[in-house]
């Protein structure tokens, strides 16, 4: 069993992933209803959910696809086993941050991403695959921002730790807008020939471009000026190039393919989260912690699930097809990112509603964890 978990990073990370997407959030909705786990904050939430959860996910997608994209033999064994170490030591660190030294908490918790752009350069720059570049600058950039957000906690530097946190988000949602505009019309593509339709999803490449760098616009003026009116015009505009984007690929063509259809699903929450992040900056009927969960929950929390459930398939040799099990982690989780997005406008309504997500969020990681287990630790059929 060693040998085939540590054989591709999405092993080890997808499996370790699905249990600490439980984990945290049942810590955060314990400390929501007054349980006295005085070191659980919402910065804190908030920096596990992004370094914790979804770099999780970018390390095992990542460093399990560079192996295509260069030619050159995956990330496994001893390399593999100290990156998972790292995750896990930053983890602990982050837990336990209130009784162990700051100092420490900060260095344990930086050497997973460290580790992880380490590695990266190492495969996409030894491998001269130049079109991968950008996804070494964004993993720098998200250990440096990561380094940030511990030296503006600790008040060691004048750091905001706020800004710190809007800027990792967005830094993750540039990630999904890049791994998405090459997974999901590619995959779709291919599906839609074996079924065999004449009309396959298009691919512009003054699109892609133009909805990338809209994204980190949008990131940087939702940092540093969250409240300008610049700030709201930048996310419409950003999202009606994500919807204009995704309204290329073909998405109502998958709908018999629940694997495929749930990655379209799973982008919409971009083009949504835009334009709720507009209206909140103009005080339009939604607020920015409407906005920031359609990102984060919707957009981040779902691309992820939409894409390990597929992978884990695809890289284990196994049949391209959800199980019913899976297609009802799908049901239950878009019923949770809803609840947990617009339940803040529910007035009375609200803690029940984020009790009610809290509770679809684990049962989907639950599902997840029971049903990939084997397919994760086993060899390969």
């Amino acid at each position: 069993m060693k040998t085939a978990l540590f054989s591709y990073a999405f092993r080890p990370f997808f499996l370790l992933n699905g249990v600490f997407a439980i984990l945290i959030m049942l810590l955060w909705i314990l400390t929501l209803h007054g349980s006295g786990l005085g070191f659980i904050t919402p910065l804190w939430h908030s920096h596990e959910m992004l370094v914790g959860f979804a770099l999780a996910a970018v390390a095992g997608f990542s460093l399990t696809a560079v192996a295509n994209w260069t030619g050159r033999p995956a990330v496994q064994g001893a390399p593999l086993v100290w990156l998972v170490l790292s995750w896990l030591a930053g983890r602990l660190a982050m837990l336990f941050s209130g009784w162990i030294p700051p100092v420490l908490v900060a260095l344990l918790d930086m050497l997973f991403p460290i580790l992880l752009c380490t590695l990266l350069s190492i495969e996409i720059i030894g491998g001269r695959s130049r079109r991968n570049y950008p996804l070494v600058a964004i993993t720098v950039v998200i250990a440096a921002l990561n380094g940030l957000y511990h030296l503006g906690t600790n008040h060691w530097a004048v750091a905001g730790d706020r800004t710190v946190i809007y800027l990792l988000i967005h830094t993750i949602l540039v990630l999904v807008s890049i791994i998405a505009g090459r997974i999901v019309p590619s995959f779709t593509a291919n599906w839609l020939r074996t079924q065999g339709h004449e009309r396959l999803p298009v691919n512009n490449e003054a699109v892609d471009r133009l909805a990338l760098w809209l994204s980190v616009v949008v990131g940087l003026a939702a940092g540093f000026t969250p409240q300008h009116s610049m700030t709201g015009w930048l996310a419409f505009a950003a999202a009606l190039v994500h919807g204009y984007r995704l309204s290329q690929w073909q998405a109502f063509s998958t709908t018999s393919n629940p694997l495929l259809f749930v990655l379209h699903a799973a982008y919409v929450w971009l083009p949504v989260g835009y334009a709720l992040l507009g209206c909140s900056v103009f005080g339009w009927w939604f607020t920015p912690t409407t906005a920031l969960h359609a990102l984060t929950v919707g957009a981040i929390g779902s691309i992820v699930l939409a894409v390990t459930t597929r992978v884990a398939l695809g890289h284990t040799g196994r049949p391209l097809q959800a199980s019913r099990a899976t297609v009802m982690a799908y049901w239950i989780f878009m019923l949770a990112a809803l609840s947990r997005v617009f339940g803040p406008l529910t007035g009375e309504y609200q803690m029940l509603l984020t009790d009610f997500s809290a509770a679809g969020w684990m049962l989907t990681f639950a599902i997840f964890t029971w049903t990939y287990w084997p397919i994760l630790t086993r060899p390969r059929p």
